[in-house]
């Protein structure tokens, strides 16, 4: 992976790491644009790893899971990485993968999210959850961003659709990640596909 990734124009890789451990700490003194992210490691897990980088914000993350949709990737995902991959992406995903979380946008490998689809489909209904106090505090084009991240869009999708320039997108998903407290645009996504806005 670090090969594919030292070979891949416009990336730099900034330092490895064996372990969760050993992962948190360069993430705080380096501050890449993405951590590429384990699940199953000694000493610190890559979800507790996840937790921890997303908590300070140094980087956003991208994890990377040989076995698709289990407890260890939902984990991942509720500490707020902005990705989910599988071990087993050919090169090219995975060069784009770190591109596209590096944009600040969120990434779920097609193979998860069909089965992420069918667990919550399956899942029997859930009460409606109360929407946060922080959610009047959007501005109107915050709540349609909002609104846009959970029926999945890019940035570019949502500059699209909402006539503005990808930079004021990114600029207004900073802002509503900020008031609601959210760690990453899939928590945002999954906010607002349970308060159905």
């Amino acid at each position: 992976m670090v090969l594919i990734l030292r070979s891949a124009p416009g990336i730099e890789v900034a330092g490895e790491a064996a372990d969760g451990e050993q992962a948190v700490a360069p993430a705080r003194e380096l501050r890449p644009d993405v951590v590429v992210m384990g699940i199953q490691m000694p000493w610190l897990d890559g979800v507790s790893a996840t937790l921890q980088v997303v908590a300070e914000r140094p980087a956003d993350v991208l994890v990377l899971t040989a076995f698709g949709l289990d407890e260890y990737a939902f984990g991942a995902l509720r500490a707020g990485a902005a990705g989910l991959l599988l071990k087993s992406a050919e090169a090219r995903e995975l060069v784009e993968a770190v591109r596209t979380v590096a944009r600040g946008e969120g990434i779920v490998a097609p193979a998860v999210t069909r089965r992420l689809i069918a667990e919550f489909a399956a899942a029997p209904a859930r009460e409606a959850k109360a929407a946060p106090a922080a959610l009047g505090t959007l501005t109107p084009r915050e709540r349609e961003v909002l609104s846009c991240l959970g029926e999945g869009l890019s940035n570019a999708g949502i500059a699209l659709r909402l006539d503005l320039v990808e930079g004021t997108v990114k600029t207004h998903v900073s802002r509503l990640l900020g008031k609601l407290e959210l760690r990453s645009r899939v928590q945002a996504a999954v906010l607002a596909q349970e308060l159905g806005i």
